[in-house]
């Protein structure tokens, strides 16, 4: 079963209007499956086959000239030389759309853009299958089905396991990518590590403390973090802190960029266990937020998201800097509505005079207004940036 993208016509778009169009994204978010649905008539070549690899290291020249046309390069970041003859090729035809390309660590891809690409490309981010995306197809499930299963796409095109494929993903993806790019002395720290951190879902993530809980130094820390950032892992919230006085908390929160990669490091190995977990609360936010992500990136849009917290104690989830607008949003995963839910959002009406509506998402499936804010279930989140 294929499941259409809401990033499609986004995408189109950007082919009209550039030589080259860069899809960014986590591995198995379905990059291919939209560059090959979206143009068809495009001739695909996968830098991740040894002997085309090699042929692209070996004679780039060579390997494009065999490829006359247009053109789907999968996996771009495994020979970043690639973009240079690229942009030769696009600066004598100046034709919209010729090459389409996709690539997994977005530092590799971004420094070679920035060299050879600049003005040349347009950058697009897929990350996994959004809520909306799945109902769309059909496929409505409940609040915990969706944490559990999580959000990568062959699970559905495939009915793959999320159990076994989020392993399998951990195993060949996470741990070979990261091994590529920095070198991991002990592995089974770096398994600690990153189960630690699925342990700090929705928190302000202390390096210090985790350096002694892991066994390495702070440094080392920084390294893992940020390649698992730039693969697509991890996802980091940044605070919001203008025009909100100085007593302000400025340390990003980390989430991972599937829910489902997060409930397998847990330990989750069903449905029914997700709300008996102690980390039920931040399962459910990790897949609000990022669901607000990915309609965001589904729109063409950067991010704008952001959290709010202040040394008073005062905490709003989610932030959206909607122009000269800034949305609350509260995630509660309870699947009744309470009024107090909107508290914060009330109180952080009172720092700014940018604030004119909040919303709370709830694990339940009435939609309510108050006078505080509009009660949405999670299931409607998109509408908040439509």
């Amino acid at each position: 079963m294929l499941i259409k993208r809401d990033i499609t016509d986004h995408l189109l778009n950007m082919a009209g209007e550039y030589p080259v169009v860069s899809i960014l994204g986590p591995r198995q978010s379905g990059k291919t499956t939209l560059a090959k649905m979206a143009f068809p008539n495009h001739q695909y070549i996968n830098l991740e086959e040894p002997d085309i690899r090699e042929f692209a290291q070996s004679q780039p020249r060579e390997l494009l000239n065999n490829y006359q046309g247009d053109l789907i390069i999968d996996e771009i970041q495994r020979v970043p030389d690639l973009l240079s003859y690229i942009q030769v090729i696009t600066d004598n035809t100046k034709k919209k759309g010729q090459f389409i390309i996709t690539g997994s660590y977005q530092a590799a891809v971004k420094a070679g853009i920035s060299q050879s690409l600049a003005g040349r490309t347009a950058l697009i981010t897929l990350i996994p299958l959004s809520i909306k995306e799945l109902n769309s197809a059909g496929l409505v499930f409940e609040r915990d089905e969706y944490i559990y299963q999580g959000f990568m796409p062959r699970i559905y095109s495939e009915n793959q396991s999320p159990k076994y494929l989020y392993q399998n993903y951990y195993a060949t993806y996470v741990e070979r990518d990261v091994r590529q790019l920095i070198n991991i002395g002990n592995q089974i720290q770096f398994e600690r590590f990153i189960k630690l951190l699925a342990g700090r879902i929705g928190q302000i993530v202390n390096l210090n403390s985790l350096a002694g809980d892991v066994g390495v130094s702070q440094n080392t820390l920084t390294s893992w973090l940020s390649v698992l950032e730039s693969s697509y892992i991890l996802f980091r919230l940044p605070p919001y802190f203008n025009n909100f006085g100085k007593r302000i908390i400025k340390a990003p929160k980390l989430y991972f960029t599937d829910v489902g990669l997060a409930a397998s490091l847990l330990g989750i190995e069903n449905k029914e266990q997700v709300f008996r977990d102690p980390l039920f609360g931040g399962l459910f936010e990790n897949m609000v937020i990022m669901d607000a992500l990915k309609t965001l990136y589904n729109k063409g849009r950067t991010s704008g998201l952001y959290y709010f917290r202040n040394q008073n104690g005062l905490e709003v989830d989610l932030l959206y800097n909607a122009g000269r607008s800034i949305i609350p949003i509260e995630i509660k995963a309870g699947i009744s509505f309470d009024l107090s839910f909107s508290k914060n959002i009330k109180l952080l009406k009172k720092l700014s005079n940018d604030i004119t509506k909040g919303y709370v998402v709830y694990g339940g499936d009435t939609n309510t207004k108050t006078e505080d804010a509009d009660f949405l279930s999670f299931r409607e989140l998109q509408s908040i940036f439509e």
